[in-house]
């Protein structure tokens, strides 16, 4: 392997390839679950329209948050995602942490 200004440390590159498969798979395992979650919304929907049966619309409910849940931690994963691979920038602080507090007034 070739070593340059711009490659970055060895142990730094060993371990982004890890990373990345972790939040493919932790994507991959959410939107699964989102589907799986929606799909039983339905057919509980379905069997509380019909039956007008209670518990079907408790579980339809416990269904349709668990689904807005994981969709969620899906988007959430695969922002880590773009950031890792480089696609969006890394957050930065608005404040560097040595900073002192205040502005102008502070320091009159």
């Amino acid at each position: 392997m070739s070593s340059g200004k711009r490659m970055g440390p060895t142990e730094q590159r060993g371990r982004v390839l890890p990373r990345l498969l972790g939040l493919a798979a932790g994507i991959t395992a959410c939107l699964l679950a989102w589907g799986y979650l929606v799909y039983i919304a339905i057919d509980f929907g379905a069997e509380a329209r019909r039956d007008g049966n209670g518990a079907a619309w408790g579980l339809l409910a416990v269904a349709g948050i668990g689904a807005v849940a994981c969709l969620f931690l899906a988007f959430l994963l695969l922002t880590r995602l773009l950031q890792a691979i480089g696609l969006f920038p890394e957050p930065t602080p608005r404040r560097s942490p040595g900073a002192p507090k205040g502005g102008k007034r502070a320091k009159r």
